[in-house]
């Protein structure tokens, strides 16, 4: 895994904060839960055609790497859970783990709570959802061995105050992994992924759940988003040790690994 990138890059100089999925003067946590309520229904399907599947071989390679670290983690926190694929899958790598997944969007817990409902008792007992801000977890310091967020980073009103927040529910030694889309390095690379996010994916989405303004916000708040070093170096500036970062399939995801130091005392 690399530990540098010395062409590190920010599209924007304000940062994904202040790029908004609808209007620019309202709060954008508000703005980001009523776009996943919006576009929740077409939310699993858009994953899979967006990314053509790969998806899920990007959160396969992460918890891999997550496995080389943390063999048997027995609290699990899955932020921005969505419509929890991530958290089930967690569980089927750690069964013996109890997770939680949490999100902003009701719309998108719905569904994950109709998931779980048809899951396995083993599942129903060892998973379960909550509506809660990333910003505020309603959690005691030092709870958690491995807290996860996929394509949710870029969403927080406030980065560094939720890798603080999650600092905190972390308890020493716990691990941190972030999985994020990032932006491609190189000219060719980089056009060809604009002329896909840019153009194809917007017409796309706005087929499909009818909501085109969501999935402009998306290659808007990817490009305007820190990324590897720059990424890495935030989550290092809010107390975390061993940070470090991979991309995959030519730079489209990045997956950050971020450890809470042993012995550190939290308030």
């Amino acid at each position: 895994m690399e530990t540098g990138d010395k062409r590190a890059i920010i599209k924007k100089k304000e940062g994904a904060e202040k790029v908004n999925p609808y209007r620019a003067g309202d709060p954008k946590g508000e703005q980001v839960k009523e776009m996943f309520d919006s576009i929740a229904p077409a939310y699993d399907f858009m994953n899979t055609a967006m990314t053509f599947g790969l998806h899920r071989h990007w959160r396969n390679v992460a918890l891999d790497a997550v496995y080389g670290e943390l063999p048997e983690p027995a609290r699990i926190l899955d932020i921005a859970t969505g419509t929890g694929d991530l958290a089930f899958e967690l569980h089927k790598r750690y069964p013996e783990a109890r997770v939680t997944g949490i999100d902003l969007s009701e719309g998108m817990l719905k569904i994950a709570h109709n998931k779980l409902l048809s899951a396995d008792y083993e599942t129903r007992q060892q998973v379960d959802f909550d509506c809660q801000d990333c910003l505020d977890l309603q959690f005691p310091s030092d709870t958690f061995d491995l807290v996860t967020v996929a394509y949710g980073v870029r969403n927080f009103e406030n980065l560094r105050k939720g890798y603080s927040e999650i600092l905190r529910v972390l308890r020493p030694g716990g691990l941190l992994c972030v999985i994020e889309l990032s932006v491609p390095e190189g000219k060719y690379l980089e056009s060809a992924y604009h002329l896909y996010a840019d153009r194809l994916i917007p017409a796309i989405g706005r087929r499909v759940s009818g909501d085109s303004r969501a999935y402009r916000y998306l290659p808007e708040s990817i490009a305007a988003a820190p990324q590897r070093k720059a990424m890495a170096q935030i989550m290092k500036d809010c107390g975390f040790v061993r940070c470090r970062w991979r991309s995959l399939t030519m730079g489209v995801v990045t997956f950050y690994l971020a450890k809470k130091q042993d012995g550190e005392k939290r308030l």
